[in-house]
């Protein structure tokens, strides 16, 4: 009696077990109606258009519309048209379909078992009114903040922020609405403060200008201000990693031009001039860049942002903003700070071993150093300059190159370091860089370089040729 009811048992788990295994093989197959005609994945916030009633994930129909720059629906190739000119565009052509977002989470749970998550409810996204609404609290809560009587401008900044990062759909906007402005405007005011709640509002201000990036001219004309300039510094000298982080970007934003971003960056004509003829022709924000000078600690700030890196990113900020203070019209005042501050040496060990970007951007900067004596004597007394500076021709990008050749003419053509130069395969390189192409500002140094060189061959031993067999263009 006891066994037959202890072999039922076991038979009854085995098949439940076998039952369960079946389960788990077959394929999970998601419903047709619960998936996106774009991505053909599982919805988790779907929307209706309401020209057309065909229904997709919000993530992928606004990218259809915005990024894509399409105005027809992707399934009907009908015209998406607005009813109301008045009235956001994203509000009238997207409607929730709450209906088929409840069913997709039903069966999400239905199926659990599979691995399957629950889709979250999805936060509704702000409208052009909502942020026309906050943004008006933040200018009417300055004033209170300044007189210490509220710390409402926090709270709203904070709002903003936290609104802004929930989804793409929300920073656009943001953006629209003039949000980068507004908050340009709000720091200007709260800077011109004293009291100890306005740096820590203006910190909360400064985090959130970053999510907003690249900032329009206006707001970079108010930020340009010397009280704003002051916060910006202090912060970048005296604030948390965040907020040292924060500083910088916005610095950088203040004092760019696009055309740098891009040269820097390794963009734009190669053949058009040298290095740093193509910088010419574009105006220096020369008025921010003295005002910058004129601050005590910025320059140090600067530097030790390079030294004491945060993140990749924040050491290309901190180089691009150098590059704009060493070639300003006042550089001159401010190479023998930089020099003094151990700049050239720092820059050299970057060059040892950095990415391509950095690279570039610390011979930039580098080569503006080197153009006045001071910087060309630091650079004379570092052993490994040499060699860092031919191991770069060829090997990182065009504009590296570029860079090599300019900063080694400066250094060799008073006759020093000649001898080193050949000992590494200065030569070789030379001439190769000479028969792959570059502009004609770097073709006239390298043949000067060349000619140099040439005359101390006898004396030393070059590099074999064939070293440089299997040498490609990697760029």
């Amino acid at each position: 009696m006891i066994s037959s009811w202890r072999t039922k048992r076991r038979e009854k788990k085995a098949t439940k077990r076998g039952l369960f295994m079946k389960k788990t093989n077959m394929e999970l197959v998601i419903p047709s109606q619960f998936t996106c005609p774009i991505s053909l994945d599982l919805m988790k916030d779907p929307v209706t258009l309401s020209s057309t009633g065909i229904t997709y994930d919000r993530e992928n129909i606004e990218k259809w519309i915005n990024e894509g720059g399409n105005s027809t629906c992707p399934i009907t190739n009908q015209e998406l048209k607005c009813v109301d000119s008045n009235i956001d565009d994203h509000d009238v052509l997207l409607i929730p379909n709450h209906n088929i977002r409840k069913m997709i989470q039903q069966w999400c749970v239905e199926n659990k078992e599979y691995g399957i998550d629950r889709i979250p409810t999805p936060k509704i996204p702000v409208t052009s009114s909502d942020v026309t609404e906050l943004l008006a609290k933040i200018a009417n809560s300055i004033k209170l903040e300044m007189q210490d009587e509220s710390n409402m401008c926090r709270e709203f900044v904070i709002r903003v922020k936290n609104l802004a990062s929930e989804s793409d759909r929300n920073k656009c906007c943001f953006v629209k609405s003039g949000t980068g402005y507004a908050l340009s405007s709000a720091f200007l005011e709260l800077s011109e403060g004293k009291t100890a709640k306005n740096g820590s509002t203006l910190e909360v201000i400064l985090s959130t200008l970053v999510s907003f990036l690249p900032l329009d001219v206006n707001s970079k004309s108010i930020l340009g201000s010397i009280s704003s300039i002051h916060w910006i510094t202090w912060f970048m000298r005296n604030g948390s990693l965040s907020s040292r982080r924060n500083a910088v970007f916005v610095l950088r934003e203040i004092l760019k031009l696009e055309q740098h971003e891009g040269l820097l960056s390794g963009e734009g004509p190669h053949h058009k001039g040298s290095a740093r003829g193509c910088f010419q022709g574009f105006e220096l924000h020369n008025d921010k860049v003295e005002m910058l000078l004129t601050i005590d600690g910025a320059l140090e700030g600067l530097v030790r942002l390079v030294k004491e890196p945060i993140c990749p990113k924040t050491t290309k900020a901190s180089l691009l903003t150098i590059y704009q203070m060493v070639n300003s019209s006042s550089s001159q005042s401010s190479i023998s700070r930089f020099v003094d501050v151990g700049l050239v040496e720092l820059l050299l060990e970057i060059l040892v071993d950095c990415d391509k970007s950095i690279c570039e951007k610390a011979l930039g900067v580098l080569d503006g150093i080197l153009t006045y004596e001071e910087g060309v004597q630091r650079g004379y007394s570092y052993a490994l300059t040499i060699p860092i500076l031919v191991k770069k021709l060829l090997r990182i990008s065009h504009l590296a190159s570029e860079f090599s050749v300019s900063i080694l003419w400066k250094i060799c053509k008073n006759d020093c370091h000649l001898v080193e130069a050949l000992q590494v395969g200065a030569f070789q390189k030379l001439l190769l860089l000479l028969q792959v192409g570059c502009s004609e500002t770097t073709k006239e140094k390298a043949s000067e370089l060349l000619k140099m060189l040439n005359v101390h061959r006898d004396r030393v031993e070059c590099v074999d040729s064939l070293d440089f067999k299997g040498l490609k263009r990697t760029f």
